[in-house]
């Protein structure tokens, strides 16, 4: 009896580890047809530049920020289906997970595979915090651990003069298409690379060589080639901007410093597409490239949005466990939506939806999400922060000032409580920290604050261009980067630019109208009379006189309608993702113009 037991035991373990070693290939499965997914639409990026199919690539780049959610639906819920009766229990979990470690060991970007693992069982376990025994611990997966020596690059060694290496660099480009005009594309690059080099007391003849990613980078209307320039004494990165015009390919601009390339690579960008073997290798040498630009950011800008929140939420695991400081609120006004929170020491601020929404703002908690969900599937255009959306995250209650603590638990109970010592976040979106528009205006010297009053329209032009309209224009919504750039962050009010209905104000028929603190004519949730909008823009006068002089149009109705009549017509609005330097746009023929 006691060996008949014995050998039932025996053949539990077995099955049981059986299943384990099956549900792990499961996994590693799921994982592997999300990214040949991924890969597939990533590659149609060089068809879409050839064809100039912008709308393309735009309907590719959201399917593809669609994929890990969808791949990880269909994964946990076969599991669920084909494990009944194992699926939900850890030590099942804890066996699979070391099967698991064992399949993907070896693989390229392995982290990923492991990143995968830990939404499969967030998403069955509902895991508050960190469960260490059923994933892998965030401080543990250094996406950069060993990367950086499986990049594929070509390098262009300088034999004789400058231009016999820089046409050498151009036919190693692997552009879809010819590039319509070589010998400029050289004298510009050539041209530009001197008047960098002069400004830091340098010389052309110092270069030694440029090398290259082989991959072409691709983002909507643009292709760009990735790499830095060698020299003595020197090594600065490059990119070479690439667009596909109705005449044919063109070089479009050359950037030559940190500042532009990190610009490029920000977290203000749409993702890009680019095919690559190695991520994380191609993640530091970019981080080589521009040292200030987080890792996490980084590979969210090549597509791989859930590795840059797992970095992101290692990052902050660290930091607090070497930091001192406590949470506190964001500097700026208060919002009525959002409880927004900071730490000094931390460039990241931590947004949660209040309970109680006023009823003028009209919306629900779900509602406000849904808003947050059509950005993250939007082109930023370079003026719109990428918020990545974190759930149950546990903080201990020690990092709290006690005035936030007690907003976060009264004003935003339905989604903050105590569980012991730790303050539990059910739901909380995290971005880069800026400085609010309004403080910005008022602290900044006159030279500064002004051009920032004037790229207050540059952004809504942007905005406007990608069919968004900021519906709240308010200067507390938006911000000033470290570069001086107005961007945009409190998404609630968003709406497409094709939904409102621009208008322009009715003349009042008699003086008893015109008096009157309510509007003399009916308004609909659509509505919006650009005539209105200095009424909430409180700009002193020499900012008012350079914002008007820049964008005085954007007061009247007839802009706001032209440029909803070009996106109804189909028309592709692109938004700049770079300023040229003015010597290469006079270098540039007329009929290379798109």
């Amino acid at each position: 009896m006691i060996g008949a037991l014995r050998t039932t035991e025996i053949e539990q373990a077995f099955t049981s580890a059986l299943y384990a070693m099956q549900c792990a290939q499961r996994v590693v499965q799921g994982f592997l047809r999300y990214n040949d997914a991924f890969r597939r639409i990533t590659l149609r990026a060089p068809e879409r530049f050839a064809a100039r199919d912008w709308s393309g690539s735009q309907a590719d780049a959201v399917e593809r920020i669609e994929l890990y959610g969808l791949h990880i639906g269909e994964t946990a819920a076969q599991i669920a289906q084909d494990f009944t009766a194992n699926a939900r229990e850890r030590e099942f979990w804890t066996e699979i997970k070391r099967h698991f470690a064992n399949l993907v060991e070896g693989l390229p970007d392995n982290e990923f595979c492991k990143t995968y693992f830990n939404s499969i069982t967030r998403r069955l376990f509902s895991t508050v915090g960190v469960s260490p025994d059923i994933e892998f611990v965030a401080t543990d997966l250094d996406p950069l651990a060993g990367a950086g020596r499986q990049v594929h690059l070509s390098r262009h060694p300088r034999r004789d003069c400058l231009d016999e290496l820089l046409r050498a660099l151009l036919q190693g480009v692997k552009l879809p298409l010819p590039l319509r005009d070589s010998r400029g594309a050289i004298a510009q690059i050539a041209a530009e690379v001197e008047a960098q080099l002069s400004e830091s007391g340098g010389r052309v003849d110092d270069v030694l060589a440029i090398e290259v990613i082989d991959a072409v980078f691709y983002q909507f209307a643009r292709a760009y080639v990735v790499g830095r320039i060698e020299g003595r004494g020197f090594s600065r990165p490059v990119i070479l901007a690439f667009k596909n015009t109705q005449e044919g390919v063109v070089l479009d601009n050359v950037m030559l410093t940190e500042a532009e390339i990190g610009n490029l690579f920000g977290y203000t960008r749409s993702y890009f597409h680019v095919d690559l073997d190695h991520v994380a290798d191609t993640v530091a040498y970019l981080k080589a490239l521009i040292p200030q630009a987080p890792v996490g950011e980084l590979f969210t800008v090549l597509g791989r949005a859930k590795q840059g929140k797992t970095e992101r939420n290692r990052r902050l695991i660290k930091h607090l466990e070497a930091s001192a400081d406590l949470f506190r609120h964001a500097p700026g006004q208060r919002g009525l939506v959002m409880i927004c929170f900071t730490m000094p020491s931390m460039d990241v601020v931590f947004k949660v939806i209040r309970d109680h929404i006023p009823l003028q703002k009209n919306l629900s908690r779900d509602e406000v999400m849904d808003k947050y969900r059509f950005i993250f599937n939007h082109d930023r255009a370079g003026r719109l922060i990428d918020a990545q959306e974190f759930r149950r995250l546990r903080v201990p209650c020690a990092r709290f000032e006690a005035q936030l603590l007690q907003d976060l638990l009264q004003e935003a109970g339905g989604l903050v409580h105590l569980d012991g010592d730790d303050v539990v976040i059910d739901h909380v979106y995290i971005e880069r920290r800026v400085t609010p528009l309004d403080l910005y205006l008022r602290t900044a010297n006159m030279a500064d604050a002004t051009s920032a009053a004037v790229d207050y329209g540059h952004a809504i032009r942007d905005l406007a261009c990608t069919n968004i309209f900021a519906g709240d224009l308010l200067f507390k919504n938006f911000g000033v980067t470290q570069h001086g750039r107005v961007i945009f962050y409190d998404y609630d009010e968003v709406v497409p630019l094709t939904f409102c209905k621009f208008r322009d104000i009715p003349a009042a028929r008699h003086h008893e109208e015109e008096m009157s603190a309510e509007p003399w004519f009916a308004v609909n949730g659509e509505d919006v009379f650009p005539e209105t909008f200095l009424n909430y823009l409180p700009f002193s006068d020499g900012q008012l006189e350079a914002f008007l002089a820049a964008h005085g149009e954007l007061l009247g109705s007839p802009f706001w309608r032209q440029v909803q009549g070009r996106i109804q017509s189909g028309e592709f609005l692109e938004v700049m993702p770079y300023v040229r330097r003015p010597s290469l746009r006079d270098m540039r023929s007329a009929d290379s113009r798109p």
